[in-house]
C-alpha cells in the first residue's frame, strides 16, 4: 500500500486532535453540571435541615411582685340617678328644662295637658252632688219613718228599708269622695317635678308628644336626672382579691382624657358576699366633683391596693402556658438547644401575667407560645423575644394588676 500524503496525514492528525478536544470538552461540561447538581442537592439538603428545626421565641422569668394594685373598669355614675316618667296620660304641654340644666329637687321640669282626667274629675264631682241630694232624701225620709214606726203606724220592714237606703246613698257619697281624691291626684301629676337636686341628662318628649303613664319598656321616659357631686362607680372585684378591700381605703381612678393622671376616690361600701354567678364582690367608690369636671358615663379604671404578698414565685406572661390533663406546664429551652417540658405550680392572675410558684427559675429560656406539638428533647433553634415597650395609660386591659 502507498503511504499517505505528508497533507493527507496532517489533516487526519488534525481531525484527531479536534475530536479529542471536543471529547474534553463534552467530559469537563458533564462533570461541571454533575458537580453544580451535587452541590443544589446539598444546599437543598442543609435548607431542608434547618427549616425542619422549629425556630422559637423565649423569654425570662420574672419575680412576682409583693406590693400590687388590680385595675378594674368602672363607668362614673351620679350618686343619685333617676329617670323621670308620667304619672298621668296626657300630651306634653311644654317643659320647661334642657339637658344640661341644673335643677332643685321639686322645681317644675314639664306640665301634660290631661284632658280625659279633667272631664272624669268633672264627671266625679257632679255625681258627688247628685248623691249629696239622694242622701238628703234618704235621710229625711228615715227620720220621718222612724217617727211612724213609734207610733206603729209602719212596719219594721218598711223601716228597715229606708235605712238601707240610707246606709247605701252614704256609701255611694264616700265611694264618690275616694274617687275625686284619685282623680285630683291624677290631675295634679300633670306638673312633672325635678325629684331631687341634679342635672338633666337627658329630655326624651317634645311639646305635642303623647304621653303614658308608667314606667313600662313601651313607655318613654321624660327625663334623666343626676347628681354629679359626688360621683360613684360600682366595680366588681374577683374572689382571689375580695378579702383585701376594706370599706374606707383610698383608691386611684384614671380617665384617658385626663393622662391618666390618679384621682383619689374612696370605698363607700361593699356588697360583702361573693355574687355566685361572677364570683366577684360588688364594691362602690365615691368620687368627689366639686367642680363638675368629670362628666358622669364616662369610662375609668378604678386601682384598689392590694394587701399581703405573695408566696415569692415568678411572673410569666399567661402565653407561656400548656394545659394538659396533668396539669399546666411550659417548655423551656435548655443551653444544649434541646426542649425541656417542665409541670409548673401558678399561683395568682396578674392579668398580663401569672405569678408561677414551682418548675422555673429566672435563668430559664420559657418558649413562648409553644406550638402544641412541640416534643420533649426537641432540637429547637431559640432567640430571646425583645422586651415589650410600657403600654400607654389609658390602653391597658380590663383587669390586670400593677406592681405597688
Amino acid at each position: 500500500m502507498n503511504a499517505l500524503p505528508s497533507s493527507s496525514r496532517r489533516a487526519v492528525k488534525r481531525t484527531v486532535q479536534v475530536g479529542i478536544a471536543v471529547l474534553l470538552l463534552l467530559t469537563g461540561g458533564a462533570s461541571l453540571r454533575t458537580y453544580l447538581h451535587l452541590a443544589q442537592a446539598r444546599q437543598l439538603d442543609d435548607t431542608t435541615r434547618e427549616q425542619a428545626v422549629r425556630s422559637l421565641l423565649t423569654t425570662r422569668a420574672k419575680l412576682a411582685p409583693t406590693q400590687r394594685s388590680i385595675t378594674l373598669p368602672a363607668t362614673l355614675r351620679g350618686s343619685t340617678e333617676a329617670a323621670v316618667y308620667a304619672r298621668t296620660s296626657g300630651y306634653l304641654q311644654r317643659w320647661t328644662r334642657d339637658i344640661g340644666e341644673a335643677v332643685s329637687k321639686g322645681e317644675l321640669l314639664a306640665v301634660i295637658d290631661t284632658p280625659e282626667v279633667d272631664q272624669d274629675l268633672a264627671q266625679a264631682l257632679a255625681g258627688r252632688e247628685q248623691i249629696k241630694a239622694r242622701l238628703a232624701l234618704a235621710s229625711s225620709s228615715l227620720g220621718r219613718w222612724e217617727g211612724l214606726r213609734e207610733r206603729d203606724a209602719v212596719s219594721q220592714q218598711e223601716l228597715d228599708e229606708r235605712r238601707a237606703a240610707h246606709q247605701q246613698a252614704s256609701a255611694d257619697l264616700a265611694a264618690t269622695e275616694a274617687q275625686i281624691r284619685r282623680l285630683q291626684q291624677l290631675q295634679s301629676f300633670n306638673r312633672i317635678t325635678a325629684p331631687f337636686d341634679g342635672v338633666i341628662v337627658r329630655r326624651e318628649i317634645e311639646t305635642g308628644a303623647l304621653v303614658s303613664a308608667g314606667s313600662g319598656t313601651a313607655t318613654r321616659e321624660l327625663f334623666y336626672i343626676a347628681q354629679t357631686n359626688p360621683l360613684k362607680l360600682t366595680v366588681a372585684v374577683p374572689q382571689a382579691y375580695a378579702s383585701g378591700v376594706k370599706v374606707g381605703q383610698q383608691v386611684d381612678v384614671r380617665l384617658v382624657e385626663r393622662g391618666g393622671q390618679p384621682i383619689k376616690g374612696t370605698v363607700a361600701r361593699s356588697a360583702g358576699a361573693i355574687d355566685t354567678a361572677t364570683r366577684s364582690m360588688q364594691v362602690e367608690v365615691v368620687l368627689p366633683n366639686k367642680g363638675g369636671d368629670l362628666l358622669p358615663g364616662a369610662y375609668a379604671e378604678v386601682s384598689l391596693p392590694l394587701k399581703g404578698g405573695g408566696a415569692g414565685g415568678m411572673s410569666l406572661p399567661p402565653q407561656v402556658l400548656q394545659f394538659r390533663q396533668d396539669g399546666p406546664r411550659v417548655a423551656v429551652v435548655t443551653a444544649g438547644g434541646t426542649i425541656d417540658l417542665r409541670p409548673v405550680k401558678l399561683g395568682r392572675d396578674f392579668g398580663r401575667s401569672i405569678e408561677v410558684l414551682s418548675g422555673v427559675t429566672p435563668e430559664d429560656a420559657v418558649v413562648l407560645n409553644p406550638p402544641d406539638a412541640i416534643e420533649q428533647g426537641e432540637t429547637v433553634l431559640a432567640r430571646e423575644a425583645p422586651v415589650e415597650a410600657p403600654a400607654k395609660s389609658g390602653s391597658a386591659p380590663a383587669k390586670r394588676e400593677n406592681k405597688g
